[in-house]
């Protein structure tokens, strides 16, 4: 959410950043809104002082017995209570309508984050890798022989509908060793504190990081009002909602291994074969909560996280800045992160990386007490994919591909698969 204040200050900044991102200017709306808001309240607080000065007259009127003087000033301070009653009320419905204005509109983008529309104008800033070069044309993950006996589409549907999977067998197990190694790698090398969190959340849990209210339809809700997360995002970041934490408790950098649920609705007809997008997926999720000094260099940091893992699994990939017209709504700058896929010929998204500022943290109302004292300021906020269990899947069976359908495993995963080295066209591990 954004600061009113800083609104103020300039709103024809406010409306340039905006701007940027597609939107039209809006802070006039805001400070309208915001202006009748606080002259109800200054009208309220002037009731109230008029009130509390009758309330005072009154008794001395009945004790000198001027009784018309007593039933007049008992009749204002009557007047006055409903008053201020009154113009609290309406001061309250200006504040919701205020928050929700505010709740409405995305994060504004950091100055170095590149123009543009879509996709189209992402700007790449970093590569890895070279594509494996086949003498067969390489096919898709879910063509491939040794791949098809452990992926099976069809029982998922009859069980949960389309876009679902049900993975068994050594499918399975790579899919799971993934999921540790990179676990496993990001506490052991990288420094992140391990958190398992529940995947149902409240309301307000999905409202602090901005899932809510804009975007509700992306997601699934239970029918007593819980929420399926749709990414470890949620919980790991509310870990602070609310909250006012010592600045020497920063930064404070988790990661959590979940099953994420989303709704797609967004997305309709777009990569419906395969296990590229599903409803129910898995994702080893970063996600730091910084000094403000601190929040842009750490952006940097985690993007080296996340590409770390694709680098040891021998997975190429390349890195690009998001556009302000591709950018999630709650992020300042964001690092997508895409890897290379043989079978699509083409690099896909598979982390992305982003700083939201005190975007989140307003929302959320979560702070650090300032070492040298002073008033609780609001914490950064980050996030990102390291990475999307499902997506890394793919990516190790496409790039592993053989000509006769079996898969060559990463050497990293071998100890997790209890020495086996390759997924076979059969199926099995060996």
């Amino acid at each position: 959410m954004h600061d009113i204040r800083a609104i103020r200050d300039n709103p024809a900044a406010f409306d340039a950043a905006m701007a940027r991102r597609g939107g039209a200017a809006v802070s006039n709306s805001i400070l309208k809104l915001d202006e009748t808001r606080r002259a109800k309240i200054m009208a309220a607080e002037t009731a109230q002082a008029e009130q509390n000065k009758a309330s005072k007259l009154v008794g001395a009127a009945k004790a000198g017995g001027d009784a018309a003087e007593f039933e007049r000033l008992r009749a204002l301070v009557g007047a006055k209570k409903a008053e201020v009653a009154e113009l609290k009320h309406a001061a309250s419905l200006d504040d919701a309508a205020l928050e929700d204005m505010l709740m409405g509109l995305p994060n504004l983008p950091y100055d170095d984050v590149p123009d543009g529309a879509d996709e189209a104008d992402n700007v790449e800033i970093h590569r890895w890798g070279t594509p494996p070069e086949f003498d067969f044309k390489p096919q898709e993950h879910y063509q491939l022989a040794g791949v098809q006996p452990g992926m099976d589409f069809e029982l998922a549907a009859k069980l949960s509908g389309a876009r679902f999977v049900v993975l068994r067998g050594a499918v399975a197990r790579i899919h799971r060793a993934l999921a540790q190694f990179m676990l496993d790698t990001h506490v052991d090398e990288n420094g992140l504190t391990e958190t398992w969190t529940p995947v149902l959340v409240r309301e307000e849990m999905m409202l602090g990081t901005g899932q809510l209210p804009k975007f509700g339809e992306d997601s699934y809700q239970t029918t007593n009002g819980w929420w399926l997360i749709p990414t470890s995002e949620v919980p790991l970041t509310n870990i602070v909602s609310g909250e006012v934490v010592d600045e020497a408790s920063l930064p404070q950098r988790y990661v959590a291994h979940a099953q994420c649920f989303r709704s797609e609705a967004g997305s309709a007809g777009r990569d419906t074969a395969g296990m590229l997008r599903q409803h129910q997926f898995e994702k080893v999720e970063m996600v730091s909560i910084t000094h403000p000094d601190n929040s842009r260099d750490e952006l940097d940091r985690m993007t080296t996280c996340a590409q770390g893992i694709l680098e040891k699994l021998g997975l190429p990939y390349r890195t690009v800045v998001l556009c302000t017209g591709d950018m999630g709504f709650g992020a300042r700058r964001t690092h997508d992160i895409e890897v290379w896929l043989p079978g699509q010929d083409m690099y896909r998204e598979i982390s992305s990386v982003s700083v939201c500022g005190d975007f989140q943290a307003r929302r959320m109302t979560a702070r650090f007490r300032p070492a040298e004292g002073g008033k609780p300021q609001f914490v950064h906020t980050l996030n990102g994919s390291g990475l999307a269990v499902g997506r890394c899947l793919i990516a190790v069976l496409e790039n592993g591909q053989q000509a006769d359908g079996s898969v060559d495993l990463p050497e990293v995963l071998h100890r997790l698969l209890g020495g086996k080295t390759r997924l076979t066209a059969e199926g099995v591990l060996v």
